[in-house]
């Protein structure tokens, strides 16, 4: 009786987890569309800003008070924490000569969007380096016990993609091979755009 009893909270919770793992994809695709104008100002803005000074952009905290910037020179990564109210933040983008008004105008849009990561990601295709710009935003839809928070990653491709029939990213368009990024496997917004949800920000 035990037995059939665990059996039975087991394939209720296998249940939930699809039918959370559909949820999360429409409520994905809901979000993507209320903010894709936000969202390609982000793009548009850090692709602006990361062609003079090469950085990236993470919230560590819920509140996305807690700011990180990574500044990548010639041979080294430097590492900032910030409260996003602080005015050493200023300083050091003055240091490394980034436009401090277009930065907290990206900052403002990120917060609006709960946007907690933003980078620029490196990738071959038939030997050719090529660049994805990587969005991580913090899902605000409440997840089941026991199971991670989630994220809606958002990438943009610098030229069209290729997908196939069920809209899964492939890695070229004579492979039928799906190109799975950190692991994910990615689906069309549009040629250029895909997302998934995944637990890791990054």
């Amino acid at each position: 009786m035990v037995n059939k009893l665990w059996i039975g909270i087991f394939l209720i919770f296998i249940v939930l987890m699809q039918y959370a793992c559909t949820e999360f994809k429409v409520i994905a695709a809901a979000n993507y569309r209320k903010n894709e104008k936000t969202l390609e100002s982000i793009h548009q803005l850090y692709n602006r800003l990361y062609a003079k000074k090469p950085f990236s952009l993470e919230f560590n905290n819920k509140p996305f008070n807690d700011l990180s910037i990574a500044i990548y020179t010639d041979s080294i990564k430097y590492i900032y924490q910030f409260e996003i109210t602080e005015k050493r933040i200023e300083d050091t983008l003055r240091k490394y000569n980034v436009d401090i008004t277009a930065i907290k105008q990206l900052i403002r849009q990120m917060r609006s969007v709960h946007c907690t990561w933003i980078n620029n990601l490196v990738y071959y295709e038939n030997g050719k380096e090529k660049k994805m710009t990587y969005i991580s935003i913090r899902s605000l839809v409440a997840t089941l016990p026991f199971t991670n928070s989630k994220y809606f990653i958002l990438t943009y491709f610098e030229q069209p993609q290729y997908f196939d029939s069920e809209g899964r990213l492939l890695a070229g368009k004579e492979m039928r091979k799906l190109r799975q990024i950190n692991n994910e496997i990615f689906y069309r917004i549009n040629d250029k755009v895909a997302y998934t949800i995944s637990e890791k920000f990054r």
